[in-house]
């Protein structure tokens, strides 16, 4: 009962969030960011102590799929929330509430095995850790540049359009998904690096794809940054790296999950 109320309760709050947010970019109410930080904020409680109710195991924590990523959208809202109190990041509510509330409902509703890693096991869990982390931030990033692709295209073909008006300056949006993919690649990079030292085999059947397609991801981001630095990258070509890299991040992540998981019902 417990666990259903705090679903309720965490899915009430996204969606009145939500609709607010798609209002204010509407026009037809005036932006409250206050009001939007404070609904986040509870559903960040309510979406927080529903992880604590659902992934704690006898003896450790639950990493399955499905409740890994729960995890993963509560600290996306959380880091956007973060970064809403010094950047406009505010237009992004529109994906992240909506995200958290789906894996939500997911993890209620679709049983996943479980794969419990041991409380004492510090080494593994700093690496999941560092590895989500750099996983909420960089889909934070994907959002962004789908808005900053977006923002130019509607520059060039309606320069008075409705997300237009309700974007900051394109070289703001630049210097902000720029941001996000540096304090990502230094999250990966801590990432690969613990999973190296702490993880029996990163390169194990099981986890041999995961691994090549993060390195994959970190090369891509790299590049982008030495494209930016070098060759001043920016504007459509700074959001096709930057997606291209976070889909092959997702795809070693979430695939591999999903395949080992869902489609032959294994831990991963």
């Amino acid at each position: 009962m417990g666990t259903l109320i705090l679903a309720v309760t965490s899915l009430f709050l996204y969606s009145v969030g939500t609709a607010l947010q798609a209002l204010s970019f509407r026009g037809k109410i005036q932006p409250h960011v206050v009001v939007t930080n404070l609904l986040g904020g509870l559903a960040l409680i309510s979406h927080g102590l529903l992880i604590w109710l659902t992934e704690r195991s006898e003896g450790g924590i639950d990493v399955g799929f499905l409740q890994s990523s729960v995890l993963i959208s509560w600290l996306i809202v959380a880091l956007q929330l973060i970064l809403n109190l010094r950047k406009p990041v505010q237009t992004l509510i529109l994906g992240t509430y909506p995200l958290a509330s789906v894996t939500i409902l997911l993890s209620l509703a679709t049983p996943t095995p479980s794969h419990v890693i041991a409380e004492d096991n510090y080494g593994v869990l700093s690496h999941i850790a560092l590895s989500i982390t750099a996983y909420s931030l960089f889909t934070l990033a994907a959002a962004q540049a789908v808005i900053l692709y977006l923002q130019n295209r509607q520059l060039k073909h309606n320069y008075n359009s409705l997300l237009v008006r309700n974007l900051p300056p394109l070289q703001t949006m630049e210097s902000l998904l720029f941001e996000m993919v540096w304090a990502g690649v230094v999250l990966l990079v801590l990432a690969i690096v613990t999973g190296a030292i702490f993880v029996d085999d990163l390169f194990a059947q099981r986890l041999a794809h995961k691994t090549v397609f993060s390195l994959m991801s970190l090369v891509v981001f790299i590049l982008l940054l030495v494209g930016r630095y070098t060759k001043g990258w920016r504007g459509m070509t700074a959001s096709r790296w930057t997606l291209a890299g976070c889909a092959l991040l997702m795809l070693g992540f979430y695939g591999s999950k999903f395949v080992l998981e869902l489609v032959f019902h294994r831990a991963g």
